[in-house]
């Protein structure tokens, strides 16, 4: 059961650790370096307290920067805010997990992590590249690895404190159950696309029934036109109850039980997408009977690295 009908505050306990996940996420995927820091800053100023990094995005160093800046700014302690991050698809191979994590502890400029993530189930050739490729342009991919090879060597860092939780992205439960079965230290998070174009159903009963957070990305459907936002059905229950369609969509998204991550780049989208409350039950529902069915990133499925929008 959800903590309270105001999503702002609400936090998820970890099945491992001790840390509890903001249900409200602030997402770095953003390619600019200004925008970064000035965008992180606001969503810190906004309340947000969940910031979710990745060695792939390339920006640790100035989402570091930003929260350092910010924190200091706001009187806020280092232990009041939840930092996630995550090793990409080049430094699968267990001798390169610990080197890519205390890289990317480098940059943030944080001494722990609260959860490090595997960014996706495909391992690439290792190397400083991080998009190998052969001469026909086709991703280089390392056959020689298991995804339990990379999630013993995660493991690893817990045990030794390096890192509070881990857990993974990008994957479908085809890939998460087996992992789930032989791993000694339980995933405590997945993080996917997930929205009413795609539910993920089943995959979010299965972490819910065995503890693990279950962590929409692109919960507006990466605001790709026509999808989520466009929704007819959202459109009606958003004028009907008086919210935009993003708040509807997002506080959808934790009242099924998860959290969620969205990328505001101003001070104004970041107060509107921290600013969300439970929706009404029969509106919930109406989301709920959405039939429609689309995903955005293909990545849980070929592997093929990053999410590249379509020509809107």
């Amino acid at each position: 059961m959800l903590e309270s009908s105001d999503f702002r505050n609400v936090r998820i306990a970890l099945n491992h650790g001790s840390g509890r996940m903001p249900a409200l996420g602030f997402g770095t995927l953003i390619p600019d370096a200004a925008t970064t820091i000035s965008a992180t800053k606001d969503a810190l100023a906004a309340g947000y307290r969940h910031f979710d990094c990745a060695e792939r995005y390339q920006n640790e160093r100035e989402v570091g920067e930003a929260l350092r800046v910010g924190l200091a700014a706001g009187g806020i302690a280092r232990e009041d805010i939840f930092v996630t991050t995550k090793l990409w698809n080049s430094n699968h191979q267990p001798e390169r997990v610990e080197p890519a994590f205390e890289a990317s502890l480098d940059r943030l400029g944080l001494d722990y992590l609260d959860l490090y993530l595997i960014h996706t189930p495909f391992a690439f050739q290792p190397g400083d590249e991080q998009d190998p490729r052969d001469e026909n342009g086709d991703v280089i991919y390392d056959e020689s690895l298991t995804l339990l090879d990379t999630w013993r060597a995660m493991e690893d860092l817990v045990d030794r404190g390096k890192c509070r939780a881990i857990g993974l992205s990008d994957i479908d439960l085809d890939k998460l159950r087996p992992l789930y079965e032989s791993a000694r230290i339980k995933p405590a998070a997945v993080q996917v696309e997930a929205h009413p174009y795609l539910p993920e159903t089943e995959l979010l009963e299965f972490c819910k029934e065995r503890g693990i957070v279950f962590l929409a990305f692109a919960p507006l459907g990466h605001g790709i036109k026509a999808g989520p936002l466009q929704d007819p059905v959202v459109a009606q229950v958003a004028a009907r109850i008086g919210k935009t369609p993003a708040k509807v969509l997002l506080a959808w998204a934790v009242q099924r039980g998860g959290a969620l991550l969205t990328t505001p780049k101003t001070a104004a989208r970041a107060q509107e997408n921290f600013d969300i409350s439970a929706l009404p039950a029969d509106a919930f529902d109406e989301i709920n009977r959405i039939q429609t069915r689309h995903r955005f990133n293909e990545v849980v499925k070929t592997g093929t690295p990053g999410f590249i929008p379509p020509s809107q």
